[in-house]
């Protein structure tokens, strides 16, 4: 009868255990332009449009326009957390990593006419920076995007079969929301696997759909030469 209540897909299961949702770097990159922007680092997905109006023509805002979509974790210490830090050649002290240039909520790292000293704040920047504000944190970046082939049983022939990258950390019901943009009516299909129902709360790898990529590339052979398909087979429960 589909796809069942009783799968006990809970809100807390549609997304990550931390609450988020996870992002492919494919995802972030369309998020590039001063008007909507995104950026990559340490794990995370943040959109940080509403910095980006706040610096709206200051030379702090060149670096973060310039990686507008990509990933800057580079910049940051992935033990600490925090950004990066150097021994300045001139004052000999640590200072913050800025390799392109200053950023919002960096100090100038010499005396300068914007330069003030701020008692009791040991480090160059002012409270919490923007790399440590959870409001501009909209997700995870996936660690293994991984193509899957869906194949609609309830179409001809000619048009079933298409390619699909998603996060291996999603579940089938996150992958379903991932997909839905390409068919509206996908919650009215039960999702299988070489005839098995796939459980919707679990995994790929943990609904024992392969990736064997790897073992592929190990052996010489292209990582492409065998993508798992998932079925989607129509419920007509007429939902609209």
């Amino acid at each position: 009868m589909g796809q069942k209540k009783d799968e006990n897909t809970t809100k807390e299961e549609k997304k990550s255990e931390s609450g988020l949702r996870y992002y492919l770097p494919t995802d972030v990159i369309l998020h590039n332009k001063p008007n909507d922007i995104w950026v990559s680092f340490l794990g995370k997905v943040c959109n940080i449009t509403p910095l980006v109006k706040e610096y709206k023509g200051r030379r702090e805002l060149k670096p973060l326009l310039a990686y507008a979509g990509k990933d800057i974790s580079h910049w940051f210490d992935k033990r600490t957390q925090d950004i990066k830090f150097v021994v300045h050649p001139v004052t000999g002290i640590k200072v913050p990593y800025c390799p392109h240039g200053p950023i919002p909520h960096v100090h100038p790292q010499v005396p300068s006419s914007t330069w003030q000293s701020i008692e009791g704040v040991m480090k160059p920047y002012d409270g919490l920076p923007w790399w440590k504000d959870k409001k501009y944190v909209i997700g995870l970046l996936s660690t293994s995007p991984r193509p899957v082939r869906i194949i609609n049983t309830a179409i001809p022939q000619s048009h079933r079969h298409s390619l699909a990258w998603v996060a291996a950390e999603e579940n089938l019901y996150q992958i379903l929301q991932r997909l839905l943009p390409r068919n509206s009516h996908l919650t009215s299909y039960t999702f299988k696997f070489e005839g098995e129902n796939l459980k919707m709360n679990k995994t790929l790898e943990e609904n024992d759909v392969p990736d064997e990529r790897l073992k592929f590339s190990q052996l010489g052979m292209r990582d492409n030469c065998y993508i798992p398909a998932i079925q989607l087979h129509y419920n007509d429960n007429l939902t609209k």
